[in-house]
């Protein structure tokens, strides 16, 4: 999953990142309802539980330096030079409190995340993170997909995988603490073009047959370019993988896919693929500008980084009928954005390398953006009562209504050779970001 040209090589995030599993803290029910608030060790809720004096264990020097512990984004920005935001500062962004009083925690659904190779510590570092921000345990069920080679912290292809695993188990929890995670670890390394894919499709295919997930996230993208024959107009190497997708949209399953951290290319036809296929909700990133309680200081922008591009393979699907002045003839993304800047990051815990165990926030691009939003529909999901499916046509049928829980997005741009957030769809945030309370409802059709 190249998403150096997309958004990086390994999986979209940031190779400096977290991962956990043996478990520390007793595990909740997976399904208990989180309380209104979230206090920890007795501190308000409202306050974020950072130690302002942490220490930061690695180098000063280093750009991304681990932490004993989290500090205050006011911190942060003095010690680095850069926001850092806790779960309970996203829960006041992304206005979710009102659905965690209302009992919507996502519970009794379930969250799928793919990743290569996984992280050999995801429980334990889970456990670590609920323990810091207040958040109700729970058990992260693996399945391993093949033989997944026995972990090597001194592989970088390997941290790098525990790192996006990390991030992904960690954001999707922090959104919808209810719900169940399930972790699926493949044992081929998704790198570019189709190696690895193969790989990802059947053990998605599996779980979907099986009835496993209500919504499968994926932080990881490749070129269209990259798969075999592109150049000479044959994408049948990209097209004959996406049959789990197809299987899980006859299932109902909800598909999200992070857009890339390459920032876009208005002069290409070239999407990130899985986030380019038209049975995907195709996930960008925005920046965050929050105080230490989570209170916007600024609205939200276009993450400078945030892939968007037209698909060469993919014609314009009905549901973006509405933007064809922006998308053209060709199926356009992102279609929705969530926070994926290297300003204003999570703070996460892993412990999978030995030599850097502790906290981070260096910034994990549109990586991040996926789980998040998957989390979102796992809530909708259970307000809804049963699975939405592919959620796009909602999506688009929303934009411009009053109490969509759409946000438009307006400034920032992503990249020079990218696209402006301007008023309305753009393919720099899509149709925006979310007011979870409002879209939920919306999308569940209860509003």
């Amino acid at each position: 999953m190249n998403l150096a040209s997309r958004g990086r090589s390994l999986p979209l995030m940031a190779a400096g990142v977290l991962c956990a599993a043996l478990g520390l803290f007793p595990a909740a029910e997976a399904g208990a309802a989180v309380p209104a608030s979230v206090p920890h060790a007795g501190a308000d809720a409202a306050h974020p539980v950072q130690n302002p004096s942490a220490v930061v264990a690695s180098s000063a020097a280093d750009s991304d330096p681990v932490f004993t512990a989290p500090v205050s984004t006011s911190q942060c920005r003095k010690q680095i030079a850069r926001g850092c935001y806790s779960p309970l500062q996203y829960r006041t962004a992304y206005d979710l409190d009102p659905l965690y009083r209302q009992g919507i925690t996502g519970r009794g659904r379930t969250i799928v995340i793919a990743d290569s190779y996984g992280s050999p510590t995801i429980q334990h570092d889970l456990d670590v993170f609920d323990h810091q921000w207040g958040l109700p345990n729970t058990m992260v069920d693996v399945v391993k997909w093949g033989d997944v080679p026995k972990f090597d912290p001194k592989n970088a292809d390997m941290t790098g995988w525990a790192g996006e695993t990390t991030l992904d188990v960690e954001a999707a929890h922090a959104v919808a603490p209810g719900a169940r995670i399930v972790l699926v670890e493949t044992a081929v390394s998704e790198t570019e073009g189709d190696v690895g894919v193969p790989e990802m499709m059947s053990a998605i295919n599996h779980l979907v047959d099986q009835g496993t997930g209500d919504v499968v996230s994926m932080s990881w993208a490749t070129s269209e370019a990259e798969f075999p024959g592109f150049s000479q107009g044959d994408y049948t190497a990209l097209t004959s993988q996406r049959y789990a997708f197809v299987n899980a949209a006859r299932h109902g399953v909800t598909l999200t896919a992070s857009s890339g951290d390459g920032g876009g290319d208005a002069k290409r036809l070239d999407a990130a693929w899985p986030a380019g296929d038209p049975l995907v909700t195709a996930i960008g990133g925005t920046e965050l500008h929050l105080n230490d309680q989570g209170k916007r200081t600024a609205p939200d922008s276009a993450w400078s980084g945030s892939g968007g591009e037209r698909s060469k393979v993919f014609a314009r699907p009905s549901y973006q009928d509405s933007v064809r002045k922006v998308v053209g003839a060709h199926r356009g993304t992102p279609d929705i954005s969530m926070a994926a800047s290297t300003d204003g990051a999570m703070w996460m815990y892993s412990s999978f390398d030995p030599a850097n165990v502790g906290w981070t926030a260096d910034g994990a691009g549109t990586s991040e953006a996926s789980p998040l939003f998957a989390a979102v529909v796992a809530l909708a999901d259970q307000a809804a009562g049963h699975r939405l499916g592919q959620i796009d046509d909602d999506l688009y049928r929303l934009q411009g209504h009053a109490h969509s829980g759409l946000v438009d997005v307006t400034t920032g741009r992503t990249g020079t050779a990218g696209f402006p957030a301007t008023r309305g769809y753009d393919q720099a945030t899509g149709l925006g970001t979310v007011d979870a309370a409002v879209l939920v409802h919306a999308l569940a059709h209860r509003s």
